[in-house]
């Protein structure tokens, strides 16, 4: 199929911000979830597609003047009837060429999929029980089979295929979560992400089936920025087929990525075991279609996200019987440095294409790797590439500014900067450097404070609104309170030692 051109004579008008009250158009393969459900409190929210009542008209008023400036704008822009279907495009959305053309002024198409992939990854904190108080601390709240459904993302058209865990005996404390009760569904063990693949429906819109890997990363607190060994070792110390032994990464990801505990039903076999396993499987269940491999993950999930598609390509896991390669692409958001400039080659030389979404006024995207990394010059980076804190970035980046949003305080706070939502309220908003914040897709602004306190105070959206329906406690059949009990966690498929014996890796009894 011939390529179409890279700058695509393609306009989507975007929606007024302020007509977010009444209208919320979705551009194609980008829903809006939908958050706002019986099962949890939202601190006062609702949806409400009533007329606004004289509190919402005095506060709307007062932009009025800026209402107007940004009609202006979208009055003097094209408009194109023609719409290029993303079943036609997705190679070149997936990093095919490297997004060359595609991100300044950006790809409306593009935008629609990073923001998509974007909430896959959000569905990993959303679904996630971070209740010290909770028995079931560390586990995702929903059975697999409904993990989409209970989100409020059936539209989304995909099905959960596996849950991933990783043990919590390795030394990053603040990203795993454990319960303060002594009986616990697991003592060992946190829920770090799910696999899925897109049904039969999905897959004839995106123009191919697609196995998406979403990593969990941390929500709220920083500190396990701190918790990072900071040092860099060989990939191939952990078993990792790379044939170059100066290729590194970061020590903490690796521990976090092999790491197991036999003694533990859920992290006896370890992440990359989980992954590479399921993939396989997967590929072999639809050998006759065409097939993608998309993994995203913010925060510590996006170095985890960099990390399983280098593995999966270095192992051949994306390459069939008929010698057929199935492309993989990586999104990621607020993510930190993974490896050295070896392993930034090794990546790129193998064909992994990474396309990393950043704030530029989050701290984590800038580390490890303060002193020496990409922005040094080529001969100092050349003299420290022995050291053990020599890191570079991989991919393409695309590099947003919560300033440029005049929905956002100017406000500092590193958790805010790093938040996952707010990156995806300023993809909605970018259209390239240079050009106005104006909403896309009409993006539900109030997204953004469901764990932060981000969004201006006259929005009156309350922070960190987002919470379970009177902490997951429901009353018995005697009328008492109590913690509702959760449908039995999976672990692992019963078939994973043969596809583990398949990749030659050691299967655990």
């Amino acid at each position: 199929m011939a390529l179409l051109p890279r700058k695509l004579p393609l306009t989507i008008k975007p929606v007024h911000p302020y007509d977010v009250l009444h209208h919320q158009p979705k551009l194609q393969f980008s829903p809006a979830p939908s958050i706002f459900r019986k099962k949890f409190q939202c601190k006062g929210l609702e949806r409400n597609h009533q007329e606004p009542n004289s509190q919402t008209k005095s506060i709307t008023a007062g932009l009025d003047k800026e209402r107007a400036l940004i009609d202006q704008e979208l009055n003097n822009q094209p408009e194109e009837d023609d719409r290029i279907s993303l079943a036609d495009f997705w190679r070149e959305t997936h990093g095919e060429s490297d997004w060359i053309g595609m991100l300044d002024p950006i790809n409306p198409l593009l935008r629609s999929e990073l923001i998509r992939y974007g909430e896959m990854a959000q569905a990993c904190y959303d679904a996630f029980d971070f209740d010290p108080y909770s028995i079931y601390c560390g586990s995702c709240k929903f059975p697999r089979r409904k993990f989409f459904e209970e989100l409020g993302m059936l539209q989304y058209g995909y099905d959960v295929t596996r849950y991933l865990y990783a043990t919590s005996n390795i030394n990053l404390p603040n990203f795993f979560k454990q319960s303060r009760w002594p009986k616990v569904w697991s003592k060992n063990a946190n829920w770090i992400g799910y696999i899925a693949v897109s049904n039969d429906e999905t897959s004839k819109r995106l123009g191919r089936r697609d196995v998406s890997i979403a990593w969990r990363g941390t929500v709220t607190r920083l500190e396990w920025i701190a918790d990072l060994m900071d040092f860099l070792r060989p990939i191939s110390s952990d078993k990792i087929p790379c044939p170059d032994p100066t290729v590194k990464v970061e020590s903490g990801f690796l521990d976090l990525y092999n790491d197991k505990d036999e003694n533990c039903r859920f992290c006896k076999f370890s992440a990359r075991e989980q992954i590479l396993t399921e993939v396989k499987r997967l590929m072999e269940m639809y050998p006759d279609e065409e097939l993608s491999i998309t993994i995203t993950g913010h925060s510590l999930g996006s170095a985890l996200a960099i990390l399983s598609g280098y593995d999966i390509i270095e192992t051949g896991l994306n390459v069939r019987t008929d010698t057929r390669t199935v492309p993989v692409c990586v999104y990621s958001f607020s993510g930190p440095r993974v490896g050295n400039v070896r392993f930034k080659e090794r990546v790129e030389g193998l064909g992994l294409k990474v396309l990393r979404v950043v704030n530029v006024h989050d701290i984590v995207p800038k580390s490890p790797g303060l002193f020496f990394n990409e922005h040094v010059p080529k001969m100092v980076m050349k003299l420290a590439e022995g050291l053990p804190w020599s890191y570079s970035h991989v991919g393409v980046e695309l590099a947003l500014d919560h300033k440029s949003s005049p929905f956002l305080k100017p406000t500092t706070d590193p958790v805010c900067s790093h938040n996952l939502e707010a990156h995806l309220h300023l993809l909605d908003g970018y259209h390239g450097k240079g050009h106005r914040f104006v909403l896309a897709s009409g993006r539900d602004i109030a997204l953004v404070n469901k764990a932060c306190d981000f969004l201006k105070d006259h929005h009156c959206i309350p922070p960190n609104w987002r919470q379970d329906e009177n902490k997951g406690m429901k009353r018995n059949r005697e009328g008492r309170w109590v913690q509702a009990e959760r449908p039995k966690l999976d672990d692992h498929p019963k078939d994973i030692h043969v596809h583990l014996n398949q990749l030659g890796l050691s299967s655990s009894s």
